[in-house]
């Protein structure tokens, strides 16, 4: 597991990671982008989908998939300290420059370079598991959970919440990348943070 960080920086701008500008305008992206590619991804999912009651339970199936799926990358991709200076080299590019900074506008979602060849290695593995047209309604939902999360996880960075659901959200996130980055994994949805004991270790203030 990796060492509790000791810089955060509080700028909204982005620093630079890459030399060759190609890979540096690669590593950006807006939080907006993951909307215009991957709605239709979903729509087109639904519209393949058979017109049946089943297809609303393997919706929803995919979702809470989804759910793990982004607990599982967060606590055992994300956050995996490779040995050396290229294996903190990769962590810091993969994660890591996202808790030193957390303000970043434009790192706050995973960018298209990484998540197209992602969302094709999912398709295909499922695809694989499930067979057609089995695999549309479910891949819907994974990838409508996939934004469900790019979309909290901005909001819990840079909107002034006022829904309490949205509000616990902030404060489980916040607790990760500022007390107990080894803790907390799930960022759209902490249920799986109960399940695998993840959950933070809050100490109680001793009374006077």
């Amino acid at each position: 597991m990796e060492k509790r960080q000791l810089f955060v920086s509080n700028s909204q701008e982005s620093i630079r990671i890459f030399e060759k500008d190609w890979m540096e305008a690669l590593s950006k992206t807006h939080f907006t982008v993951p909307l215009f590619i991957y709605l239709p991804v979903v729509g087109c999912c639904i519209w393949f989908s058979e017109r049946h009651w089943s297809s609303v339970g393997l919706f929803l199936g995919g979702l809470l998939v989804w759910t793990l799926t982004e607990y599982i990358l967060h606590r055992f991709v994300f956050h995996w300290v490779l040995p050396g200076r290229w294996g903190a080299r990769i962590h810091f590019i993969i994660h890591g420059i996202h808790h030193d900074y957390p303000n970043d506008r434009l790192r706050l979602v995973m960018p298209p370079a990484v998540s197209i060849p992602l969302a094709f290695l999912f398709f295909s593995g499922y695809r694989w598991l499930l067979g057609t047209p089995t695999v549309y309604p479910f891949f819907a939902g994974l990838v409508f959970g996939y934004l469900c999360y790019d979309m909290i996880h901005y909001a819990l960075h840079h909107l002034n919440l006022k829904h309490p659901l949205l509000q616990r959200l902030k404060h489980h996130h916040m607790l990760h990348h500022f007390q107990q980055p080894d803790k907390g994994f799930g960022v759209s949805c902490p249920f799986w943070d109960f399940i695998f004991k993840t959950t933070f270790v809050l100490h109680k203030k001793s009374s006077p």
